[in-house]
């Protein structure tokens, strides 16, 4: 599932980058495969997203977050 695909407060557990350039820039803000993501906010236009990683919270543009792979986390 990509991390556009989330709903507003749904956790998910990062996975894997289809691009990278991406893959770098996310990794030097923490953004790395096996941390829990969820997304927060969205604009009122739809782009760009907040999303909380490691307690901070960081938007993105939806064509970055569309290359970002996640396993969403159901809650028991």
């Amino acid at each position: 599932m990509k991390l556009t695909e989330l709903k507003k407060g749904q956790l998910a557990e990062i996975t894997s980058f289809d691009k990278d350039d991406l893959k770098l820039r996310f990794y030097e803000m923490g953004c790395l495969p096996g941390e829990m993501v969820s997304l927060e906010l969205v604009a009122p236009l739809g782009d760009p997203i907040a999303v909380a990683v490691n307690g901070t919270k960081i938007a993105i543009r939806k064509a970055d977050a569309k290359d970002i792979i996640v396993n969403p986390i159901e809650k028991s």
